[in-house]
């Protein structure tokens, strides 16, 4: 793992523990991911800087490990913490700007060999495995400055794709903006200039028009106020006409027709069977 032995012969000298062994290890994962340490402890001072070197007293608690890192581009801040329990470490590393936090047990004595803390070569045992763990359970949560730029380009690149598609695609429908105003007020489709032949769509004058078929019944003309269906006295009998149907009179309405009637002045001797 490159970088590592470098920083492993720089603390070797300081190292009593196997627990100090990977304390470092977990450190340089983090440093991998863009960050770099500014001290030790849970509150800053003014002698931190950014390093990729673990602080001076960093292992001095050997129940509690502190550690504090700080991105390149200054946007992200982390705060380490190491619990030794019996034979374990619980790493708790936690974002100070958005309070979120992730968990990582690791047993010791299956990573770390304490019997050889001053030989790099022999000190891991499961190098991978304990970098693995570290990268998939307590980095993943927390968002690497260098995948944060990697999102954001990405995400301004498939913007500026979609502008260039929208402006020069010959094919594409433009994008229309939402109407500000108030909807506009179409006109009628039954009004002028339509409204010629409007007679021939609606012949029943539903619409308020004159329609092209008469109904006595139903037209807005006065009508004679009697109804067909109650039967028309020498002409229909009640129930000729079903109730509600369109009735065309073909004679006047009444008992009797105005005026003489053939019958009423017969000729001279009709009565007589003889003639």
């Amino acid at each position: 793992m490159a970088g590592l032995e470098v920083l492993y012969c720089c603390v070797a000298g300081s190292l009593t523990c196997a627990q100090d062994a990977a304390v470092c290890l977990v450190h340089w994962e983090i440093i991998k991911s863009g960050y770099k340490c500014v001290g030790s402890g849970d509150e800053p001072s003014n002698s931190d800087k950014k390093s990729e070197l673990l602080p001076a007293g960093w292992n001095s608690n050997k129940e509690l490990y502190t550690l504090r890192y700080r991105s390149n581009d200054d946007n992200g801040h982390f705060l380490l913490k190491a619990i030794t329990v019996d034979s374990a470490l619980i790493f708790n590393l936690m974002n100070i700007k958005t309070q979120q936090v992730s968990d990582l047990t690791v047993n010791v004595s299956d990573h770390v060999n304490g019997d050889q803390l001053h030989s790099f070569d022999s000190v891991y045992k499961d190098t991978a495995g304990l970098s693995e763990k570290v990268r998939t359970q307590l980095l993943p949560s927390q968002e690497r400055p260098a995948e944060r730029r990697s999102k954001r380009e990405t995400q301004e690149e498939e913007e500026r794709t979609r502008q260039r598609g929208e402006h020069h695609d010959p094919l594409r429908i433009p994008f229309r903006q939402p109407y500000a105003g108030t909807q506009p007020r179409w006109p009628d489709p039954m009004g002028p200039p339509f409204a010629a032949g409007g007679a021939d769509l609606d012949p029943f004058g539903s619409r308020g028009g004159g329609g092209m078929i008469v109904d006595p019944l139903r037209s807005g003309y006065p009508r004679s106020g009697f109804d067909p269906s109650s039967g028309i006295p020498d002409i229909l009998p009640p129930g000729a006409v079903p109730p509600g149907a369109r009735f065309d009179p073909f004679g006047p309405v009444g008992r009797h027709r105005p005026g003489p009637d053939p019958d009423h002045l017969p000729p001279p001797g009709y009565d007589d069977m003889f003639m």
